[in-house]
């Protein structure tokens, strides 16, 4: 098999791959959601989440379509993305693994919501933020070589999870004391 085709379907398969973890983990965001909402738990940021949730499509789109403008291939800054995102989506993994039925894409806070203390949220400040969806967004940019979609998503994608970040500390601080 020719080296553009091979790397034509690498690349495709990282993508369907990629998609299919986000398509996963929303998935299980939205079960997690239901038994929230019927638990009582109170949404926090609904406009900041669709927000985001907006931009976070926006870049896989547009990561996507510049990748496919581009051309697929596998060089050192491609390699660096597939490390990246892989490390993204082991981190996601672990943080719905420690925040088990409350973790959701959007920020709920739960009548019986029980402060999280395992390693990853003792030695990080939102882990799920810096060493899950940061690194996941960057990796797909850069393994499709989307210079142009990071270039923008940076900022607006950074500047919509601050606002996600000041709404979750003092939802958190509100909750719970020892925050």
């Amino acid at each position: 098999m020719p080296l553009a085709t091979t790397s034509a379907f690498a690349w495709g398969a990282f993508v369907v791959l990629a998609v299919g973890w986000r398509l996963a983990s929303l998935a299980r965001s939205r079960a997690n959601e239901a038994s929230l909402r019927r638990a009582g738990a109170v949404e926090v940021g609904a406009r900041n989440s669709l927000a985001l949730t907006v931009a976070h499509v926006a870049i896989y789109l547009g990561a996507i379509g510049e990748g496919a403008v581009r051309g697929f291939r596998l060089d050192g800054f491609a390699a660096a993305g597939l490390v990246l995102y892989g490390f993204g989506a082991v981190m996601l993994a672990l943080v719905i693994r420690d925040l088990g039925r409350v973790w959701t894409v959007k920020v709920f806070i739960a009548p019986d919501h029980v402060l999280v203390r395992t390693w990853l949220f003792r030695t990080f400040r939102h882990p799920n933020y810096m060493l899950a969806i940061g690194p996941e967004l960057v990796g797909l940019c850069l393994a499709l070589h989307a210079v142009v979609t990071l270039a923008w998503a940076v900022p607006v994608y950074g500047a919509l999870l601050w606002v996600r970040i000041r709404l979750e500390e003092a939802a958190m601080r509100e909750r719970f004391t020892a925050y």
